[in-house]
């Protein structure tokens, strides 16, 4: 099986440069463990805060080599999936906050990119949700309605004449329209705050594989290349993998596999037969939904919700390729536009998602408060990585900010089962979600879930 590095078409397209592992015991303030958008963003921020403080980042392949890298690169405006989650999980002031906050870090995220002059093709797109029924055409409409109730006045519904002039499709019934956000190149994004993180004394250790984590002291040693760092404080950035550290932590979350493939390069007449002069990123209205958007250079991304739990919660490279989800994307995409069926396919891969039971990232302590964590993005951390980022800086180096008070931060996730229970769980819904996108009732245990505020889809 080729390597995520050829399969996956954003690694297999980002510059190269030399990484430096740990070669040799090391001593450093903090050391955050991932060099994700996460661990990343963290380290800018322990810098922008306390610029003399002496940061590591610790690394076990290279920077966006894990799910920051393998992403559709959709840059969304908000924190929840959409504001009614938000309403639901946290209660509408909650809400409220997190949609200023959401739209707010997308400005300033933008702005990052362009005033430290990123080249990872950021554009400015917004984003559609195609509708397929009439029942999607209700649900977008209520997006509408919630957005404006909480202030929000970026969304629009779009009639089905509306939707096909921009994107022509024979399933579109209509859809939202989305301002704010965009698309981009998540690992040269990845990568450029790498470079900007060195650029202002951040050591990054890549592969350097860390085996354990132990307190040492009044601080922590990281076990890593036959070696050890020392620090005061540990942050781990590592997403779905984190129970291999922190084994504590697996009943908050569950690691799923999305899958994606990029096409070739669309002549000017294929692009024709779709539209889609806009380049929106798209998602449409479906539980298990596909995601897609163009790229720099005239290909087709297109992705599937449709995650997959491997039992035991297991995330490895024997996870990075799924024949049966490639074959069902190529079949959406058929079935989505068949005026370009014959499209190929060169690139195909998958990444891990850390799930939550709430869809959104929670944060906590460890080892006696030396070290924090932050995952569970689900999905949707190509701007709420850089929310975390900053929380995690203020409560390693316990700083004030009103964001430390966020429910995000304060409370956890309601958890997931263990195994066999997990495994089981999962099958079920994914068998009742698969009936109500074919247009059946929710079963008794989606009403019972969703009364307890717990979603599967990523």
């Amino acid at each position: 099986m080729r390597p995520i590095d050829e399969t996956c078409y954003w690694l297999a397209h980002l510059p190269r440069h030399e990484p430096r592992p740990l070669a040799g015991p090391a001593d450093h303030d903090v050391a955050v463990v991932g060099g994700g958008l996460t661990g990343l963003w963290t380290a800018l921020f322990l810098k922008e805060l306390d610029p003399a403080r002496d940061v590591a980042v610790v690394e076990q392949g290279m920077a966006a080599w894990g799910a920051s890298g393998r992403n559709a690169g959709m840059l969304a405006e908000t924190i929840d999936h959409t504001h009614g989650l938000a309403i639901q999980h946290f209660g509408r002031a909650e809400a409220a906050r997190l949609a200023v906050l959401g739209e707010q870090n997308a400005r300033e995220l933008t702005d990052f990119i362009r005033d430290r002059d990123l080249r990872c093709d950021y554009e400015p797109t917004g984003r559609f949700m195609a509708s397929f029924t009439e029942a999607h055409l209700v649900e977008a409409q209520r997006n509408v309605d919630i957005a404006r109730s909480l202030g929000i006045d970026s969304h629009r519904l779009l009639s089905r004449e509306e939707m096909q002039a921009e994107v022509h499709s024979p399933l579109y019934l209509g859809g939202l329209e989305v301002r704010g956000g965009g698309i981009m190149d998540p690992a040269r994004f990845t990568d450029g705050l790498r470079r900007e993180a060195e650029r202002l004394g951040v050591r990054v250790y890549e592969r350097t594989r860390v085996d354990r984590l132990v307190e040492d002291g009044a601080g922590v040693r990281l076990d890593a290349n036959g070696t050890a760092l020392r620090a005061r404080r540990a942050v781990l950035a590592t997403s779905a993998y984190t129970h291999h550290l922190l084994p504590r932590v697996r009943h908050r979350f569950i690691p799923l596999y999305d899958y994606i493939m990029v096409s070739e390069p669309l002549t000017p007449a294929q692009w024709e037969a779709i539209g889609w002069r806009g380049r929106q990123g798209i998602t449409d209205g479906r539980t298990f939904f596909n995601y897609y958007r163009p790229t720099a250079d005239g290909r087709v991304l297109w992705g599937t919700s449709e995650a997959t739990y491997y039992r035991g919660n297991r995330v490895d490279e024997s996870c990075d390729h799924s024949q049966r989800h490639s074959d069902a994307l190529r079949a959406s995409w058929r079935r989505t536009f068949p005026q370009v069926a014959d499209l190929e396919w060169p690139y195909a891969w998958g990444g891990p998602i850390c799930s939550t039971t709430r869809l959104t990232p929670f944060f906590g302590r460890a080892l006696g408060a030396r070290a924090w964590y932050g995952l569970g993005f689900t999905g949707h951390g190509l701007g709420s990585t850089r929310l975390a980022g900053r929380i995690l800086a203020h409560l390693v180096l316990e700083r004030p900010s009103d964001l430390l008070s966020l429910s995000l931060v304060t409370k956890p996730p309601f958890p997931y089962p263990p195994e066999p229970l997990r495994g089981w769980a999962v099958d079920a819904v994914t068998r009742d979600l698969r009936r109500v996108d074919q247009g059946q009732a929710p079963s008794a245990l989606l009403r019972l879930l969703e009364k307890l505020g717990i979603g599967f889809s990523s």
